[in-house]
């Protein structure tokens, strides 16, 4: 499978996931000049930022490696835009999380809430 059309299926099954636990999807691919958020969830009284990474024959060292420190500061940087845009969700917690589909050792789905935050 070409690996857009793997990352298109893994972001199907990240948002069927969420939705299945409650989640109301707000956006799917998100964009900016300074990124892209793959899901934007609503849960209650959180906004969720997730990142889906679908990893077929990746480990925790290739999860570590495509999450890095300047990866995950344009996901912050982006959300900041969104929330600057959409100010309604203004007085939500916020939160990021990943979301890793296929990988081996994990179960199909692994939601890793709060998996970073902003760096100060």
């Amino acid at each position: 499978m070409h690996s857009r059309a793997r990352g298109a299926a893994g972001e199907q099954k990240a948002a069927d996931f969420l939705a299945g636990k409650g989640y109301r999807i707000v956006e799917r691919n998100w964009r900016t000049r300074r990124g892209e958020i793959n899901i934007i969830a609503d849960t209650g009284d959180t906004i969720v930022f997730a990142e889906v990474k679908t990893l077929p024959s990746g480990n925790l060292q290739t999860l570590e490696k495509e999450l890095g420190r300047l990866k995950q500061k344009r996901i912050v940087e982006t959300a900041k835009c969104f929330l600057s845009k959409y100010r309604q969700y203004n007085c939500r917690y916020v939160r990021f999380d990943v979301i890793v589909v296929d990988m081996p050792d994990f179960e199909s789905v692994y939601h890793i809430e709060n998996a970073f935050s902003e760096y100060v």
